[in-house]
């Protein structure tokens, strides 16, 4: 498994929210869904990405940008626009006063907006739930992330724009699916930039021994890894790969080992059909007892707690490091 495939092995939209949205200036929208991921594109016209406590960010035509949750943030024609909306969890739009926006401004299937000819036209994804997006996906991404129209393929958008608007059986599955692979699409030509800031791990995967061994533990993480082991694996010796392994991705490999372990069964502990101890073999840990032991000491709660948290228990920190 490559670093880029490792890192995207997760988006799985289900019933994603998409909306098509059309506005005529002067427009300002404020985001308090508590979504993890949210992409947003315009097909016509411009618009500012405003987080809170970050710059502001312009979009032209064919920009894309990746807003990380779940800090509100706020959507508008211009910077000093002020809010006349707010979009909450479930992505119903309420006015300032709370009126229901979701029926006076509606113009049709999955398309909202304030004038049906507006000059500016978004197209909308978001990822209602963290279960739908891995954990280690989220720590590797910018509060807002943005692709100018020339730096990525927007072959997908043509059929993003043609569908979302269509209501048709099957057609939830089909856009939860095209927003995936939206999502996939602008993150590869993102991390292709040369000033990405890639975690680490990711960069380390260009290395011919550390990146050899992040593939076999990302492959295979139930297996009784040591660091001779791996070394022997990846043709250097112990001391060299302890070294050049932490040099290179911040922490030494058993600590690594660990770590993606955990994040595994983190994520996993979301699914209810598997008990601690399926999960626990699934990661490398020989029962529940020791997974839980691990989880506990690294996490601050059990696997059984983690579980009961739900998808808001595991938002990441707001970091980009590792």
């Amino acid at each position: 498994m490559d670093a880029l495939t490792s890192l995207l092995d997760g988006p799985r939209a289900r019933g994603a929210f998409l909306l098509r949205t059309v506005l005529a200036p002067p427009w300002g929208i404020r985001v308090r869904d508590e979504a993890p991921l949210t992409l947003a594109c315009v097909t016509r016209g411009g618009g500012w990405i405003l987080p809170e406590g970050g710059e502001p960010v312009r979009l032209g035509v064919g920009d894309i940008a990746v807003v990380r949750g779940p800090a509100p943030y706020t959507v508008a024609d211009d910077p000093a626009t002020a809010p006349e909306a707010d979009v909450l969890p479930g992505g119903c739009s309420v006015g300032l006063d709370g009126t229901d926006l979701c029926e006076a401004l509606d113009l049709g299937v999955r398309t909202w907006g304030t004038d049906p000819e507006g000059p500016t036209e978004l197209l909308i994804g978001t990822y209602r739930l963290q279960l739908e997006v891995s954990a280690r996906l989220l720590r590797a991404l910018p509060r807002v992330l943005v692709l100018r129209e020339g730096d990525w393929d927007a072959v997908l958008l043509p059929m993003l724009s043609a569908e979302i608007v269509k209501d048709e059986p099957g057609q939830e599955v089909l856009l939860d699916r095209l927003l995936d692979l939206l999502l996939i699409s602008v993150l590869r030509a993102w991390f292709a930039q040369p000033g990405a800031r890639a975690p680490a791990w990711y960069r380390a995967h260009g290395d011919p021994a550390v990146g050899q061994v992040l593939r076999l533990v990302h492959d295979h993480p139930a297996h009784p890894w040591t660091v001779a082991g791996l070394a022997a694996k990846a043709g250097v010796s112990r001391a060299a790969l302890a070294r050049r392994f932490t040099e290179l991705v911040g922490e030494p490999p058993m600590a690594y080992l660990t770590g993606w372990r955990l994040e595994m069964a983190a994520e996993l502990l979301r699914d209810p059909d598997l008990t601690v101890e399926a999960v626990a073999r699934r990661v490398g840990y020989g029962s529940a007892f020791a997974l839980s032991t691990a989880f506990k000491r690294e996490r601050g709660i059990s696997p059984s707690e983690h579980r009961a948290r739900g998808p808001a228990g595991a938002v990441p920190a707001d970091s980009t490091s590792g």
